[in-house]
C-alpha cells in the first residue's frame, strides 16, 4: 500500500471513531454537528484512499486542490477502472453529505432514531467500502467497543418518519408557539427528500413552513416528501453488530445525473411513469395472483392496500379516475396468501359486506 493512501485511510479512520465517540458521549451540547461532520469528513477520505488504490487521481491537472466530495463519488461509482460503489451506496454517501451540509451551515433538529440511522447506516457502509476495495476487515483498526449504539434501532424507515411528522405536528399545536422547532425538525426530512431526488438545494424557511403547513392538515407525508417514500432501510443481524442500509423501494430505479445536473448530486432516485409504476388494474392484477376479482379485492381490502401509496393510486385519464395497482401489491397479496387461508379472508369479507348492508337497511 502506498504511503498517500495509507495515510488518507488512517484520517479516514480517525474520523470515523471521532464520529462514534461523539454519538456516544452521555451529553448532547454539540453532539448532532460532531457526529454528521466527521462522519461525512470520513467518508471523503475513505473515497480518496480507494481512488488512490485503485490508481485513479483526485487531483485534476494543473489544479492545486484534490476533488471534492461529490466528484469522489462520482468516480467511485462511473470510473470503469476504479469502480467501488453501488447506486445505493451512492445515495447512502449523498443523504449523509446533505444531512451533513444542513447540521454545519444551518440549523437542523435531529431526532434520536434519525441520528442513530445516520450513524449506524455510516458504518455499516464505511466497513463495506473498507473492506471490498482494501481487502481486509475494518474491525482489526478499530477496538472492539467501537460502535454506535442504541436501544431504540428503527428497522422500518416508514415507521420512523411516521414519528417524526406526528412529533411536528404535535409542535405546530395551537397554543405551542414552536413553529420554528417544527421547521428544524421538518428541514432534517427535507434535506434527505432533496438528497435522495438529486438536488443539494438547501430548503428555505419559507419552504419549510409551507411544508408543516401541508403536515399540520392532514396530508400524508408520503405524498409531501414521495423521494423519501420511494427509500427503505435493510437490517442485517442484531445488537451490536447491526448492520443498517438505506435501500430503495422496488419500482424506483436510482438514475445517475450528469455533471452539472441536480446542484452538483450524483444520482437520483426517479419514479418512472406513474401508469408504469402503476402498471395493474383490477382485473390483471386478479389474475397475477391466480384470483378471480371479487376475492383478490377482499384480500387487498384484509391489506388495506389502497391506503399504501406504494401499492395503489387512483390516476385520472381523460377525466375518468382509474383504479391502478404496483408490481409490490402482488407480493403483498402472495405473501399474505402464504399465512392465511382466501377462504377464510373472503368468508370475513363476505361477512363485513352483510354487515354492513344491515346496518345500511338493505336487504
Amino acid at each position: 500500500m502506498k504511503k498517500e493512501v495509507r495515510q488518507l485511510r488512517e484520517k479516514a479512520i480517525n474520523a470515523l471513531v471521532l464520529s462514534i465517540e461523539h454519538f456516544n458521549r452521555p451529553w448532547d451540547r454539540g453532539r448532532t454537528e460532531a457526529v454528521l461532520i466527521l462522519l461525512d469528513h470520513a467518508f471523503e477520505m475513505l473515497l480518496k484512499a480507494a481512488i488512490r488504490e485503485r490508481q485513479g487521481k483526485i487531483r485534476k491537472a494543473r489544479e492545486k486542490q484534490t476533488i471534492g466530495f461529490d466528484a469522489c463519488v462520482r468516480k467511485g461509482l462511473t470510473d470503469a477502472n476504479l469502480k467501488f460503489l453501488t447506486d445505493e451506496q451512492a445515495l447512502t454517501l449523498q443523504t449523509i453529505n446533505g444531512q451533513r451540509d444542513a447540521a454545519q451551515h444551518y440549523l437542523i433538529d435531529l431526532s434520536e432514531h434519525q441520528l442513530y440511522f445516520y450513524a449506524q447506516a455510516g458504518v455499516t457502509l464505511f466497513r463495506d467500502i473498507h473492506d471490498d476495495v482494501f481487502q481486509e476487515k475494518l474491525i482489526i483498526h478499530l477496538p472492539e467497543r467501537v460502535l454506535p449504539i442504541s436501544t431504540t434501532a428503527p428497522k422500518d424507515l416508514s415507521a420512523l418518519f411516521d414519528k417524526e411528522v406526528e412529533e411536528i405536528k404535535g409542535l405546530l399545536a395551537p397554543g405551542t408557539r414552536r413553529k420554528m422547532d417544527a421547521v428544524a425538525k421538518a428541514r432534517s426530512l427535507a434535506v434527505l427528500e432533496s438528497a435522495v431526488n438529486g438536488d443539494y438545494e438547501q430548503p428555505s424557511d419559507g419552504e419549510l413552513e409551507k411544508v408543516c403547513k401541508r403536515l399540520s392538515g392532514g396530508e400524508a407525508w408520503t405524498s409531501v416528501f414521495p423521494g423519501v417514500a420511494s427509500i427503505n432501510i435493510t437490517a442485517e443481524h442484531d445488537g451490536p453488530s447491526l448492520s443498517l442500509r438505506l435501500t430503495k423501494n422496488e419500482g424506483t430505479p436510482v438514475q445517475l445525473l450528469k455533471e452539472g445536473e441536480g446542484a452538483g448530486a450524483v444520482v437520483a432516485v426517479r419514479r418512472v411513469n406513474e401508469l408504469d409504476f402503476y402498471s395493474l388494474g383490477a382485473a390483471p392484477l386478479a389474475k397475477k395472483v391466480g384470483l378471480t376479482i371479487p376475492k383478490s379485492r377482499s384480500v387487498v381490502d384484509h391489506l388495506s392496500l389502497r391506503d399504501d401509496p406504494e401499492c395503489f393510486k387512483e390516476i385520472a385519464i381523460g377525466g375518468i379516475t382509474h383504479a391502478r395497482y404496483s408490481p409490490k401489491a402482488i407480493k403483498r397479496i402472495e405473501q399474505v396468501l402464504k399465512e392465511e387461508s382466501i377462504d377464510d379472508i373472503w368468508a370475513a369479507h363476505r361477512a363485513k359486506q352483510k354487515a354492513a348492508k344491515k346496518k345500511g337497511g338493505g336487504k
